[in-house]
């Protein structure tokens, strides 16, 4: 669809939809979670604005498919459990 076919005001005609487009294939960092310097505070989950990491198990899990690499869960970590790579 070209920029000439979206509805005026932008109206989204499919919400929901976000889940089809992997937009993680970008980055240039991506980050590391060292499992044994957690302490589960999950700042990191709440900070990163993609929604790109999930608890599963008190582990915490990075969904590469729509992380943008941003570095913001890195910052915010409190004992800086996570790193960014390349």
């Amino acid at each position: 669809m070209g920029w000439k076919n979206m509805p005026i005001g932008g109206i989204v005609v499919h919400p929901g939809n976000s889940l089809e487009f992997k937009t993680g294939d970008w980055k240039t960092f991506c980050p590391k979670i060292d499992d044994d310097k957690c302490t589960q505070c999950y700042r990191c989950v709440i900070f990163c604005p993609e929604g790109a990491i999930h608890i599963k198990n008190k582990s915490l899990i990075v969904d590469e498919d729509f992380c943008k690499g941003c570095g913001i869960c890195a910052k915010e970590c409190p004992v800086e459990a996570i790193e960014m790579l390349r």
